[in-house]
């Protein structure tokens, strides 16, 4: 059946819905973590390339941070190395991590800036070595002891965690409206580049960047209470409340904790928002409702 058109009075209302958060956020900085099936999905990719170039041409500041695990795990298999996991982390020696720069600094980062330049954006691709601006240190995994031993370190290779960022290169882009598409590898100290989680990433450029919004796309609609509706507009107190009741809990946890850190920060406010959507992006920035649970800080309120 042919699609019917859009009701000019429903497409009107949903201009004037847009107009209050496109006047708040001109000129402000929205974070976006990138990854899950929005990533692989040939119609999701298209229409958060779609959101990504709208946003700029409103006077956003958008800045799009990416994953590429399954990528990496893709290739990896194909060149037959084995991949090993430590506490959900994959062990990254010297020769994958020439794979992870490959992937990530390569294939998946330059697929991203061709899909938002196709679309009319002017969007630059970035890892932290560009510049430096992304300082990274070694990640420490502990293993708890048993009895009353020491706990265990275990050596994950080359695998950080942000030390520092320095927004002097991102800015340059911002203020020339180009929109950075970045990478999570940084450098260290000793010139070694180090895979980062893109959630962690994400999370401390937006409090770099003082950023009004983080949105970390994901696989699930956000969080659940235990009758499986939606819970949004929360703030720390709550959200610890519900960590503590075990309402949050699993592969949800490592991102609510990314998004409590960027509002303690000084982000404006995180939303988790449900990537398998189209157009989450923009329904979660320009629609009263949005799409997610979001986390409100307290410079938010």
């Amino acid at each position: 059946m042919p699609v019917q058109p859009t009701p000019p009075t429903q497409v009107a209302h949903v201009l004037t819905e847009a107009l209050p958060y496109i006047r708040r956020f001109h000129g402000r900085t929205i974070v976006v973590k990138y990854g899950g099936n929005a990533m692989v999905d040939e119609a999701l990719k298209q229409s958060f390339a779609r959101d990504v170039v709208l946003m700029k041409l409103v006077g956003f500041n958008p800045v799009v941070v990416h994953g590429g695990g399954p990528q990496i795990g893709r290739l990896l298999d194909r060149i037959g190395k084995k991949t090993e996991f430590v506490e959900g982390m994959r062990v990254t020696d010297a020769e994958t991590m020439d794979v992870v720069e490959m992937v990530l600094g390569g294939l998946v980062n330059k697929e991203i800036v061709s899909l938002i330049n196709r679309h009319g954006g002017r969007a630059v691709g970035l890892t932290g070595k560009d510049g430096g601006f992304i300082r990274a240190r070694k990640l420490q995994v502990q293993r708890p002891g048993e009895a009353e031993r020491e706990p265990e370190i275990i050596d994950i290779g080359h695998v950080g965690e942000v030390d520092a960022i320095d927004p002097a290169l991102v800015d340059m882009l911002d203020s020339g409206d180009f929109i950075p598409v970045i990478a999570p590898i940084g450098v260290g100290d000793d010139g070694h580049a180090y895979n980062i989680n893109a959630d962690l990433v994400a999370g401390k450029l937006a409090e770099t960047l003082e950023a009004e919004k983080l949105i970390l796309m994901t696989n699930t609609p956000g969080i659940l209470d235990d009758a499986g509706t939606l819970l949004t507009g929360l703030d720390a107190k709550r959200v610890e409340a519900l960590i503590a009741d075990g309402t949050i809990h699993g592969g949800m946890l490592p991102k609510v904790r990314c998004a409590l850190d960027a509002v303690s920060g000084g982000v404006g406010a995180a939303t988790i928002v449900d990537g398998r959507v189209e157009h989450a992006v923009l329904l979660e920035l320009f629609t009263d409702s949005g799409v997610g649970t979001l986390i409100q800080g307290p410079r938010g309120e």
